[in-house]
């Protein structure tokens, strides 16, 4: 992409979730001349007019956008200003000679649903616009700014129309897939059975009338077309937002798996016992016993890169089948790409340094706390990564849950951020066992944590965290959204934690950064991405943390800057740069520095019940098969057993919305636009004011 905006610059608001460009200050230009590429906007959100200057940035909602633009014809006559009009409501992209000729026929229409908008990667300024018809519009802005404000209005206004125009058939498909899978929930023997050979015949004719009525909505669109050009060109085709593919494939064992090969082969998987039923499992809260955990021993590497490898095709199929910007919430991944873990559990490992955390409350100032607090931070991400491979934890059956806990030897915590001098250092702990924790005893600090799937759409995560000896404790909800950026894939992290120190009376809220897994068509690899901020109301102080995704051409990998500013007096007392998986320097205000090296700190392991003991809902007695299959490479044996458990959820789902019973969380309790734990420490121990 020579002198291309390659798509992955668009990253996600931090306060809004909404697609932002890095490249978007555009000034509307009133004043459009032939030799111009001005472009304007409206809608109903938009303040920007006439002549007004603003910064664009992308959100969802849709906007009318005009302008001139240079518009491809053909050898002869070659580039032609012509002036283009979005239209959202009618889904078109018009053109006409200039805009004097605005209240004219259009000189041309390309109709958006089903259309693909690509940019070049000949240069920055150039991008095309694939019609489902099979036309084309090569176009060019005056720069890349003014490039990625038109790509991206069109392609929300793609997305829209094409999603509408999708509804119908959605709609059918969903009753046809409703009905292959009553077929296929029947017993195997019996009077009425899922061989029956009358239910084969119904199950086999029911896909064949899919098949024709997808056909027949097909041409009916060609033809749709044809109206408006007059004649079809050759090789034209229909795309659809959702993936068009064979239906034999799609409803293969009942199971809602666009990506399944042909060489895949159904697996006799044996039953499994039923998890309870969610209106008679018991959802009140349950006490962990301490005693009843022990160090984990589970070591789930993620460094074997020949699944991916052998599952090429599979990985193709995939990306043929998604478009730009494509929310990937509902999407059923590969199973081969999984890790073997759940998200819950992914997030436990933000607490793997219980050292660094306990040790924010240690700090004798509210400066070196806030400082304290953005190291912990930083530390936490390098450990939630398994492998130098990206993959995909198991998305949480809503009602899972994780519990696990750390002990601390009270020696191990630092006392002060400023114990060492002037000169340079790198924090590095040795790593303790079992039988020096066991030995300590009461001369441990204990940090317990608990998460819990609370919502399933959207798909939102609550954990909690608490040192109970220290009076400090975390309490944090996210949601994520997955979105389809062409060779990469992003989630944002939507949602806030807040970290109270009850000895200070102090609360710290801080968000979470953007992931995106790149290269997924070679070795998928993950980088972090977006700003952060970090606020102390009561003290004045606050951190701004950036994670800096890789430049284009050129740069580092991994990097992240931060500065810790006391915002009364505007005054910056930490400065913090380096990566976030290998060594970060903090440079102090009275000169001093300080290096901590990832790769050298010692990770604390958990402590986890035995499967024996947890409960049915709980991440590893829950996700069992599937890792235990995932472990053995056997993958279409891991696909079945995840099916089962989807398959469950959307089941109980139906009931509970047939019913109307709402679902009842067990840990978390829903506050605002929030989840809070249901016995917080600040709750039982009362927060103090000590005077500073």
């Amino acid at each position: 992409m020579q002198g291309g905006e390659p798509l992955s610059t668009m990253k996600v608001s931090e306060s809004e979730g909404k697609l932002e460009g890095l490249a978007t200050a555009v000034t509307p230009n009133n004043k459009n001349s032939s030799c111009g590429g001005g472009i304007s906007s409206s809608s109903s959100s938009s303040s920007s007019r006439g002549g007004s200057a603003k910064g664009w940035q992308y959100s969802d909602h849709m906007e009318n956008v005009y302008g001139y633009l240079m518009k491809y014809t053909n050898l002869v006559t070659g580039w032609q200003y012509r002036f283009f009009v979005l239209n959202n409501e009618a889904g078109l992209l018009e053109y006409f000679v200039n805009e004097q000729s605005r209240n004219q026929k259009p000189r041309g229409t390309l109709q958006l649903a089903g259309a693909v908008i690509s940019p070049s990667d000949e240069d920055s300024h150039t991008f095309t616009v694939n019609a489902a018809s099979g036309e084309q519009y090569k176009l060019r802005a005056t720069d890349a700014k003014e490039r990625q404000h038109w790509v991206s209005r069109l392609q929300i206004c793609t997305q829209h129309h094409t999603e509408a125009i999708g509804k119908m058939m959605s709609h059918a498909e969903g009753q046809q897939r409703d009905l292959i899978r009553r077929i296929e929930c029947l017993p195997t023997s019996g009077h009425l059975s899922s061989l029956d050979q009358d239910l084969l015949m119904l199950k086999a004719t029911s896909m064949a009338t899919m098949n024709c009525l997808n056909d027949c909505f097909h041409i009916l669109q060609l033809q749709h077309a044809s109206h408006q050009k007059g004649s079809l060109p050759s090789g034209t085709t229909i795309e659809w937002l959702e993936p068009k593919i064979s239906l034999s494939n799609h409803y293969k064992n009942g199971a809602d798996q666009p990506f399944a090969t042909e060489q895949s082969k159904p697996v006799a998987v044996p039953e499994e016992r039923p998890v309870a039923e969610s209106g008679l499992l018991a959802r009140e809260p349950e006490e962990i016993n301490a005693d009843d955990e022990i160090e984990d021993t589970c070591d789930n590497k993620e460094d074997d890169l020949g699944a991916v490898e052998e599952q090429r095709s599979v990985i193709l199929h995939l990306l043929s089948q998604l478009k730009l910007g494509m929310d990937l919430t509902r999407v059923v991944l590969p199973t081969f790409i999984l890790e073997k873990r759940s998200l819950l559990e992914m997030y436990a490992d933000f607490m793997s340094h219980p050292d660094l955390f306990i040790a924010i409350t240690n700090g004798a100032t509210a400066e070196d706390r806030m400082i304290r607090f953005v190291e912990y931070y930083l530390t936490s991400f390098h450990e939630g990564r398994k492998g130098a491979i990206a993959k995909k934890p198991y998305n949480p059956i809503i009602g899972e849950t994780f519990h696990c806990s750390w002990r601390m030897p009270k020696s191990e915590v630092a006392s002060s951020v400023f114990s060492s001098s002037s000169t340079q250092g790198v924090t590095n702990h040795a790593p303790l066992s079992e039988e020096s924790l066991n030995q300590v005893g009461a001369d441990c600090y204990t940090v317990r944590f608990v998460a819990e799937q609370v919502s399933h759409h959207p798909p939102v995560s609550g954990f909690y965290a608490e040192c109970t000896e220290r009076k400090m404790c975390v309490n944090a909800h996210v949601w994520t959204k997955s979105k389809f950026l062409g060779m990469s894939i992003g989630v944002t992290m939507v949602g806030e934690g807040i970290l109270s120190l009850l000895e200070h009376g102090e609360e710290y809220t801080f968000s979470l950064p953007c992931a995106y897994a790149r290269s997924i068509l070679t070795v998928p690899w993950v980088e972090l991405g977006g700003k952060v901020s970090v606020n102390c109301a009561k003290t004045g102080y606050s951190a701004s943390i950036t994670f800096h995704t890789k430049p284009f051409y050129g740069g580092k990998l991994h990097r992240v800057t931060a500065e810790v500013k006391h915002n009364i007096t505007n005054t910056v007392v930490c400065k913090v740069q380096g990566e976030w998986n290998s060594v970060l320097e903090f440079t102090y205000s009275n000169g001093e520095t300080k290096y901590v090296d990832l790769t050298k700190l010692a990770v604390t392991k958990k402590r986890v019940r035995p499967l024996e003991k947890q409960d049915p809902f709980e991440s590893r007695r829950l996700w069992k098969n599937v890792t235990d299959s995932l472990r053995e490479s056997e993958i279409d044996k891991a696909t079945e057993h995840k099916h089962t458990l989807e398959e469950r959820q959307r089941t109980e789902e139906r009931h509970r919305t047939e019913t109307g019973t709402p679902w009842k969380t067990k840990y978390f309790i829903k506050e605002g636009d929030g989840w809070v734990y249901h016995k917080p420490l600040w709750k039982i121990i009362p927060t103090t004011q000590p005077a500073e």
